[in-house]
């Protein structure tokens, strides 16, 4: 069966108001902590593939997203990349859609309207987005989750940054439209991006991802224990080890902590609760020596 671009497999699975947790690659899918999180979910909802776009290359330059080859069995077979829509049920019942979507090279507004069709043929009552992005952030800290429902700051949720972010402005992606088109139709949206430390790139950040499965599941009563907090720890572990035997880095991370808990202090003022809020990670703005951000990229490379 075909809606729009998008081949699904005969039976279509009659779902019941389904959650779609979705994933942007590569443009917020900083430490791929996004793919990460949908992969950890297929795994824990055994998700079924049931759609994939026909013909991905009226979308996607392969030029810039390669495909790629692998064997089975001695037998040679190449992927196209593809958005893959994955189906699963979660121990309470509820129906849930994975996607990991990237971004168009071409004929992005129907791309766009593609998948707010599929959203509304499947009835899908909630579109959720995951990332990461890189900020000026200490790796030796809580690392900070912002939320937003329907465009407006999500509190109160376990694991969410209460603090209120200044509204961006500047490029972004077309993928946006999707948000906006769902919300015209009255179906909720909600974005959570986990917010990892610039100076340490890792190519698979395991801190970033348990920390956005463990919002994932305050939100929808997934088990507390998908995501591999120890490995993640060991990672941000060993920077810290290496960092602390460069006078110049270490400085630089005291520097980001004073600024991080200086934060939290004033935040905390504010609130008047007793266990203060995270910060809102938006003033941080400290710079970084070349020399440093080079070092500190180089050690995010080797734990990688």
């Amino acid at each position: 069966m075909r809606i729009g671009p998008f081949e699904f497999s005969e039976p279509v699975p009659q779902l019941r108001e389904p959650r779609l947790i979705a994933a942007l690659t590569p443009w917020i899918d900083a430490g791929k902590v996004g793919s990460l999180t949908l992969t950890a979910l297929e795994n824990h909802l055994d998700t079924t593939e049931i759609g994939h776009l026909a013909e991905p290359g009226k979308f996607f330059d392969f030029t810039r997203y390669r495909p790629t080859v692998h064997y089975e069995d001695g037998e040679r077979y190449t992927t196209v990349p593809n958005v893959p829509i994955h189906h699963g049920v979660a121990a309470d019942g509820t129906d849930f859609l994975l996607a990991k979507i990237l971004e168009p090279h071409t004929f992005a507004e129907e791309y766009v309207d593609s998948l707010v069709e599929v959203c509304k043929y499947f009835g899908v009552s909630q579109y959720c987005r995951v990332g990461g992005m890189y900020d000026v952030v200490p790796h030796t800290r809580p690392l900070l989750v912002n939320g937003s429902l329907n465009g407006e700051s999500l509190e109160g949720k376990h694991g969410i940054n209460r603090g209120r972010r200044r509204p961006y402005e500047g490029p972004t992606s077309i993928m946006n439209i999707v948000s906006d088109k769902l919300s015209e139709s009255n179906i909720d949206n909600i974005m959570l991006m986990v917010r990892l430390p610039h100076y340490v790139q890792l190519e698979e950040d395991h801190a970033g991802t348990s920390r956005l499965l463990g919002v994932l599941s305050s939100l929808y009563q997934f088990p507390d224990d998908l995501g591999d907090t120890h490995r993640g720890e060991r990672q941000y572990t060993r920077i810290t080890s290496q960092v602390e035997d460069n006078a110049e880095v270490t400085m630089l991370v005291q520097r980001l902590e004073e600024e991080y808990d200086a934060r939290r202090a004033r935040w905390s003022g504010r609130s008047g609760q007793s266990r203060p809020p995270e910060p809102d990670s938006e003033d941080f703005s400290t710079p970084l020596l070349p020399s440093v951000e080079q070092l500190l990229k180089e050690l995010g490379e080797k734990e990688s």
